[in-house]
């Protein structure tokens, strides 16, 4: 599904609770808002390309971990792949 211009998603089949998801995103392209994430922690895997997130830059193999309550808008010039995960009881 698209959730932005060059933003793409797709949702993984996974055991109840849990959510994945893949996103790909094209180069120059800009998450379409912030993402904020409430009760839930976020953790995802860049596979490749790189993302960047304020002032970090991630390339492939890097892991990232946003705690509850925490919030980000990623962007990247490259493009990027990433896998995510998150609690689906608590999103």
């Amino acid at each position: 599904m698209e959730v932005g211009p060059g933003c793409l998603r797709r949702d993984m089949p996974a055991p109840i609770g849990l959510r994945i998801w893949v996103i790909d995103m094209a180069p120059g392209s800009q998450w379409p808002h912030v993402d904020v994430h409430g009760d839930a922690a976020e953790v995802y895997y860049v596979v490749r390309g790189e993302l960047i997130e304020g002032d970090r830059r991630l390339g492939a193999g890097t892991y990232v971990l946003f705690a509850p309550g925490s919030s980000h808008r990623p962007r990247t010039e490259v493009g990027v792949r990433l896998v995510g995960f998150n609690d689906r009881s608590r999103s």
